[in-house]
């Protein structure tokens, strides 16, 4: 080891990683300094400073107001149900709504592709839809919430011309990400409804369980408060809203601008992703997964059978009722049981409904 010229086989992996962007960078180094200053209680505090400093950082880009009221609030909210509905009738163009577990976003004005739906991942990638792929921003947004908002000098006239809503139900969240500095202007400004939550900075998310770690700095996020980011907290930190702070229905309207030279995705090759993809649907719909049984029409409405439940339904009918097992592998084995049961018995009274069954030894 000595003779390559490193004295620890970690130097030796993290040379090997290549770089990632900023906001990856800030995570991954404050998850190295923890474990490096984890042994004594000096470096421990060393470790606490280094957090205590990128909070402030996080804390000098952001601005927090409190400006619509409860009752400005439940009209805004029944304006977001209304979106809703119209999304579920299927009266918004294809790129408008795009749903996610527990998430739903709503694209109005300007629409962008990301994660899974780029061509190729990674930050940077992400590409604005071409115009007319989403609809225009409803009017009571610019009436109920832009023009508050520019009253309240939070925004100046014509600043906005993208609105996204995003409808969490309770458990839902969006994982680390920065907005796409090459697409969109600062301030980005939110606007929240329905309930409180958080905004979480720094964090790094795990899944298959979903798993969130410790945030660098944690936000309140009041209904009806106006959220702006700027600065180091839009652009060299990640943020997130994490499962555990979504305990309600929480909406959010998320106002930006887009850059002039911000790259857009060409309507041919939009189209061909589009025809691509439904081609694919089309072929999955006229190719569906054959089975030689005859379908049961009662199937559906009778209780799902286990593995392990056939097995111990096979057994209450063979074995003698002396050494018949008296646990239970679920919670339907008793009606399941019974009904076997019965039909057994009437098998043994009809000799010709009988089925042999070949029994062989191993």
């Amino acid at each position: 080891m000595a003779a390559s010229g490193y004295t620890d086989l970690r130097e030796k992996l993290k040379s090997m990683i290549p770089q990632r962007d900023n906001a990856r960078k800030v995570t991954e180094h404050a998850t190295d300094r923890k474990r490096k200053y984890h042994d004594s209680e000096e470096d421990y505090s060393d470790y606490e400073d280094y957090r205590e400093i990128e909070a402030s950082k996080v804390k000098s880009g952001i601005k927090q107001v409190k400006i619509f009221s409860v009752e400005e609030c439940a009209v805004i909210e029944a304006k977001i149900d209304e979106v809703v509905s119209k999304a579920e009738k299927g009266l918004y163009r294809q790129h408008t709504v795009d749903r996610a577990p527990l998430r739903n976003k709503y694209f109005f004005g300007e629409g962008y592709t990301y994660g899974s739906q780029l061509e190729k991942r990674g930050p940077g990638q992400e590409r604005l839809y071409s115009k007319g792929e989403v609809d225009e921003i409803p009017d009571w947004v610019h009436e109920l919430v832009i023009n508050k908002l520019v009253d309240h000098r939070v925004i100046p006239k014509g600043f906005v011309n993208s609105a996204v809503i995003n409808d969490y139900q309770p458990g839902g969240c969006i994982v680390s990400h920065v907005d796409p500095i090459h697409i969109f202007e600062r301030p980005i400004v939110s606007v929240s409804f329905f309930s409180d939550s958080a905004l979480c900075f720094g964090c790094k998310f795990q899944f298959k369980p979903i798993r969130v770690s410790e945030p660098v700095f944690f936000l309140p996020v009041r209904r009806g408060s106006v959220t702006m980011l700027s600065g180091y907290a839009a652009d060299e930190i990640t943020h997130c809203i994490r499962p555990q702070d979504i305990k309600e229905r929480r909406a959010v309207i998320i106002l930006r601008k887009t850059r002039k030279d911000a790259p857009r995705l060409e309507s041919k090759t939009l189209s061909n992703v589009s025809l691509a993809a439904a081609t694919s649907d089309h072929q999955q719909i006229l190719k569906p997964k054959r089975s030689h049984r005859k379908a049961d029409p009662d199937a559906a409405h009778r209780p799902r059978i286990l593995e392990m439940d056939k097995e111990e339904n096979r057994r209450s009918v063979i074995l003698p009722e002396h050494r018949r097992r008296t646990s239970y592998s679920s919670e339907d084995y008793w009606r399941r049981s019974y009904d076997i049961s019965e039909n057994y018995e009437d098998a043994d009274n009809d000799v010709n409904s009988v089925r042999k069954v070949k029994m062989r030894r191993h």
